[in-house]
């Protein structure tokens, strides 16, 4: 195990056993995949980033389970389930889902479906439109 892993943790070392089954699993369903350790998040990229395991509270103190781990990602529309604690619309077309994990058997096909649709979704993304860049000529 990555040692910015094992220190990401360091405080929730009992959800370690949920993110290694989740990394496992990601890194199997979908290749090329690279995995960076932030401060707050582990991120899993292609292009780019699609899918993030934090320990974002998500859910209110008294309903969140006592070990978790919650996964981030982000698809062209909002997925409609029970699973999601919550979704938001940050950009047209471009919904943030997050699920909160308590057991290994919740990383299940359901899950890791919605993971590949994120991967690909993140893959064929284009940059979000932005005005262009204006120069100015000084006449030389």
């Amino acid at each position: 195990m990555d040692q910015d892993v094992l220190y990401f943790f360091d405080r929730k070392s009992e959800a370690l056993p949920l993110y290694e089954a989740f990394e496992q699993k990601v890194l199997s369903a979908v290749e090329g995949v690279k995995v960076k350790v932030q401060k707050t998040q582990i991120a899993f990229s292609n292009r780019h980033n699609f899918a993030f395991v934090s320990f974002l509270p998500v859910r209110k103190a008294k309903e969140r389970p006592q070990h978790y781990i919650v996964v981030t990602f982000g698809l062209g529309h909002q997925v409609e389930s029970p699973r999601i604690d919550g979704a938001v619309e940050p950009y047209p077309n471009r919904w943030t889902h997050h699920v909160t994990v308590a057991g290994e058997g919740e990383i299940d096909g359901e899950l890791m479906g919605w993971l590949r649709e994120a991967h690909d979704f993140a893959f064929l993304k284009e940059p979000l439109n932005k005005a262009p860049i204006k120069r100015i000529s000084n006449g030389k």
